[in-house]
């Protein structure tokens, strides 16, 4: 939690309140939307916090820094000074000309000061070797390229610190109490307080990854990376940006009332149809818009429909009386080295075998996409995989086959035991997304906790003539519906005006 600075001490003054009660308030808010969210984590630390601000002070003893006469225009929302390129010229309420940010549109004050100054300059070249030796250091690259133009223009010295006067709600610069230490170099600094800088921090940095919005992308991609270079330590390993949500097309906007809740989101969609659908329809390198009825509509058709119909069909006591996971016959299934020699004496055909090497090819396909930070597209080839198993299912129609037959119960069986296995890889590779809709169907496929790794995640093992543990076993307990299908939009919104939220949080 970044709790220090100008914008916090005003907008606690406006309530009626201290900054530090203000904040506590804040953080309870932050906690909770965690928790609805089903995020967890290892730590949760404010920077008002002693850890934190004696991590400060000891970052500051070591930064090269010299005072100084630091005039420009001030962004307090941004809590930066801005440079003419990036202001536009508007006028405000009472319709006299001001000058806005051009990233936020936030109005701009002249502000002129005393403060320390720092010799961003000095370390284009450092930053620029950076980031051409480690061309993934900034994901997506489009943002990577960015920050080489900006190092390519004018970096002008960094000014980091305020006067106490004016920013009491801080960390002090340690020998000076005349002075604030900068809130971004105090915010930026969590990254390492958090491992226990200065003593504890080696065992972790720099091999961390920080993961952020583009609006913020130069503090984190030009400020940090200089600021430690400057301390002594290395940049972060990689610095992961996403863009932001619009709303049918335009931005969030408290005035223009179409701020997103996402606890009533929670509430109304569910905890793990909330998070499909933002890490389905999230493209990291551009903003993504928002509205009720597309969420409505993927998340129906790809967990309810898709995934929950493909479940509960194949489990069903007509087509599975005994509840097991059926065996898998070779003889209906043989393997072969090429698709198109799909034919012989087995029962598959050319699509089936098709389907098996996209399944085989897919956990591999995840694990690259959610290291490359594109969610989006693990949950693409997954999606694309169920439909190739609903085909596969509704193509060989396994109620149609006469189990008094015992060459139509071994294709059964199989149809089925083939099912199941595509199943079973989809509950795994989707447990970071949807964990309680994973643990539901990996529940109810009978894969207990310690089967349920990533790694040696096997699919189909008897197709390639190996043992399969779950062959045999008997399934879990039907616990109903894997996912329940949404309501239509206009439902949704009258719920949601109607659900009670004690306060707003911005999404």
């Amino acid at each position: 939690m970044d709790e220090h600075g100008l914008k916090i001490q005003q907008a606690a003054a406006a309530a009626g309140t201290s900054p530090a009660e203000l904040c506590e308030r804040i953080s309870g808010l932050f906690r909770q939307a965690l928790s609805q969210a089903g995020v967890s984590y290892t730590d949760f630390i404010r920077t008002s916090e002693p850890r934190h601000q004696r991590a400060v002070r000891h970052f500051w003893g070591v930064l090269g820094h010299a005072g100084g006469s630091y005039e420009g225009w001030y962004c307090t929302p941004e809590e930066s000074f801005l440079p003419e390129s990036q202001l536009a010229e508007r006028t405000d309420s009472q319709g006299r000309p001001c000058k806005v940010s051009l990233e936020s549109g936030h109005q701009v004050h002249w502000t002129k000061e005393e403060n320390y100054m720092f010799r961003l300059s000095a370390f284009r070249d450092p930053l620029q070797n950076w980031l051409r030796d480690n061309p993934r250091a900034i994901c997506p690259d489009p943002f990577h390229q960015c920050v080489l133009r900006w190092l390519d223009e004018d970096l002008p010295d960094l000014s980091v610190s305020r006067e106490r006067s004016r920013l009491h709600w801080g960390v002090p610069v340690p020998g000076d109490p005349s002075q604030t230490i900068y809130v971004w170099v105090d915010a930026l600094v969590n990254y390492l307080s958090v491992l226990g800088y200065p003593e504890g921090h080696g065992a972790w940095w720099p091999a961390v990854h920080h993961v952020v919005g583009k609006d913020i992308l130069k503090f984190h991609a030009l400020y940090w990376p200089a600021l430690l270079l400057a301390a002594g330590l290395e940049p972060p390993e990689r610095i992961l940006v996403h863009s932001h949500w619009t709303v049918r097309g335009q931005k969030m906007s408290k005035s223009l009332g179409n701020v997103v809740e996402p606890g009533v989101c929670v509430g109304q969609y569910g905890v793990d149809g909330f998070r499909y659908f933002l890490l389905r329809q999230g493209v990291p390198e551009r903003d993504c818009d928002y509205y009720d009825e597309k969420v409505v509509k993927l998340v129906n058709s790809e967990l309810a429909d898709a995934l929950g119909g493909l479940l509960n069909r194949s489990t069903a006591p007509s087509i599975n009386p005994s509840n097991t996971y059926p065996r898998f016959s070779e003889a209906c299934f043989p393997k072969v080295l090429d698709c198109r020699e799909a034919k012989g004496t087995g029962r598959a055909c050319a699509e089936d075998y098709e389907l098996v090497a996209a399944m085989a090819s897919l956990p591999a396909q995840v694990d690259g996409y959610f290291q490359g930070f594109q969610i989006y597209k693990a949950l693409e080839c997954i999606a694309q995989c169920v439909r190739q198993t609903n085909g596969f299912f509704q193509r060989h129609r396994p109620w149609k086959l006469d189990r008094r037959d015992a060459g139509e119960q071994l294709w059964l069986d199989t149809i089925l035991h083939v099912t199941l296995e595509c199943l079973r890889v989809f509950g795994t590779l989707l447990q970071p997304v949807v964990p309680h809709m994973a643990d539901k169907l990996l529940s109810r496929l009978a894969v207990g906790p310690g089967e349920r790794g990533l790694s040696g995640l096997a699919f189909l093992a008897r197709y390639d003539g190996k043992p399969c543990p779950f062959e045999g076993r008997q399934l879990g307990p039907d616990t109903g519906i894997l996912f329940h299908r949404l309501g239509k939009s206009e439902t949704v919104k009258k719920r949601k005006q109607e659900a009670q939220v004690p306060d707003k949080q911005l999404l």
